[in-house]
C-alpha cells in the first residue's frame, strides 16, 4: 500500500484532512489527552476539533464515547494510539457510521500491531506516523501517511510539494518532465521530506527490530517491579504485548496514594529521573477551552494522575532499576 513521506506527523495529519476535503464548518472528533498537533491540524483546515473522552485503562478513545459527539457536521475522527497502544480500528470501523472517515494519529505507534496481528499502518485508513527525534524510529524530524487509496496518496504527494504533480528528482533527472512542472492547479505546501532524512531512516529500519526488543525488556522490567512493589500505581494496558510500541511507559498514580502525582514528579526530577507528563489535556487550554461543552470526566481524572517513566532503546537495565527504586522511595 502507498506510503507518502512528509515533513512531520503534523503535516501528515493536516494533508490527510486536506485530501479528505475537510474544511470550514466541518467537525472532527479527537481525544483531548494528546499532543496539541492532533487538534491543531484540524484548526489549520478551518474545521472544529470536538473532544471525546477516553478509556481509563488504555487512555484511548472508544466507539461508545465517539458516538456521543457525532453531529450532522461530523466528517471524521482522529484516533490516537496513545503511548503506542494500538486501538482496534477494525472493530471501530464496523461500529461507526460508514460515512465517517477514520484518521489514525500513530505518532507513538510505529512497530505496534493491531489486535488482528497486522502492523499499525495496514488498516486502510489514513495512518499518520512521526519520525521526530524522540520516536522509536527517528530521522530527527519527519512524518508519513500510510493508506490504501492511490487517489488520496497522489493528492498528498502533490500537496506536500507546492501542488506540483511531480517531484524535484523527476524534474531534474528526466528532461521531458520539466514540461509538466508548470501544471500547477491548486495551492500546495512546502511539506516534503529530504534525502538526508531518508538516509537516516534506512539505517534506523535496519536496527529497528533490536531497538524494539530492548524497549520490550525495559517495559517488562518496569511492569514487573510495579506489580510486585507498587499496588497504588496502574500502568497503561498492554505495555508488554505486541499491541504496544512502547514509545511511552505511562502510569497512573492513584489519588489515594501517600503523595500526589505532582509531588512524585518533582521528587523524581530532583533526583535526575527523566519522568514527565503526557499530556496536559487540550480541552483545558485557552485555545480550546469551552467549559459548557468540554466535560470529559475520565480525561480529567487520568490527566491528573498520569506520569511517564523514561523508556528508550538506549536506557540500560541498571538505569531502569534505579528509576524503579527512586519511584519506590517516593511512594513508600
Amino acid at each position: 500500500f502507498p506510503v507518502t513521506i512528509v515533513r512531520s506527523c503534523t503535516a501528515a495529519m493536516f494533508l490527510s484532512l486536506h485530501a479528505l476535503g475537510i474544511g470550514k464548518g466541518d467537525e472532527i472528533i479527537c481525544p483531548s489527552l494528546t499532543w496539541c498537533s492532533t487538534a491543531n491540524a484540524v484548526l489549520y483546515r478551518g474545521a472544529k476539533a470536538v473532544f471525546c473522552d477516553i478509556n481509563p485503562d488504555n487512555f484511548c478513545m472508544a466507539s461508545e464515547n465517539i458516538f456521543k459527539k457525532i453531529t450532522r457536521r461530523t466528517r471524521a475522527v482522529i484516533v490516537v494510539h496513545f503511548g503506542g497502544f494500538a486501538v482496534d480500528v477494525q472493530k471501530m470501523r464496523t461500529e461507526l457510521p460508514p460515512n465517517l472517515a477514520i484518521i489514525e494519529d500513530a505518532a507513538h505507534a510505529f512497530g505496534a500491531r493491531y489486535p488482528n496481528g497486522e502492523p499499525v499502518g495496514s488498516s486502510g485508513n489514513l495512518v499518520c506516523f512521526s519520525s521526530y527525534a524522540n520516536k522509536n524510529l527517528s530521522t530527527a524530524e519527519g512524518g508519513a501517511v500510510a493508506l490504501f487509496g492511490k487517489k488520496e496518496a497522489d493528492k498528498i504527494r502533490s500537496l506536500r510539494q507546492h501542488g506540483l504533480p511531480i517531484d524535484a528528482w523527476k524534474r531534474f533527472t528526466h528532461p521531458k518532465t520539466i514540461l509538466f512542472s508548470a501544471a500547477l492547479k491548486e495551492l500546495g505546501y512546502k511539506a516534503n521530506y529530504t534525502d538526508l532524512q531518508a538516509a537516516l531512516g534506512r539505517v534506523q529500519l535496519q536496527r529497528f527490530s533490536s531497538m524494539q526488543s530492548h524497549r520490550s525488556q525495559i517495559a517488562t522490567l518496569y511492569e514487573q517491579f510495579i506489580k510486585t512493589n507498587l499496588p497504588e500505581v496502574l500502568p497503561q494496558t498492554g505495555l508488554t504485548c505486541d499491541r504496544h510500541a512502547k514509545h511511552l511507559f505511562p502510569i497512573r498514580i492513584k489519588k489515594n496514594s501517600r503523595i500526589t502525582r505532582d509531588r512524585v514528579l518533582k521528587e523524581l526530577r530532583k533526583r535526575g529521573v527523566g519522568a514527565t507528563i503526557h499530556y496536559a489535556p487540550l480541552h483545558k487550554m485557552p485555545l480550546y477551552k469551552n467549559p459548557k461543552k468540554n466535560k470529559l470526566p475520565v480525561t480529567d481524572e487520568v490527566s491528573s494522575e498520569i506520569l511517564t517513566l523514561p523508556i528508550s532503546a538506549s536506557i540500560q537495565k541498571n538505569e531502569a532499576i534505579w528509576v524503579c527504586k527512586k519511584l519506590l522511595e517516593n511512594l513508600k
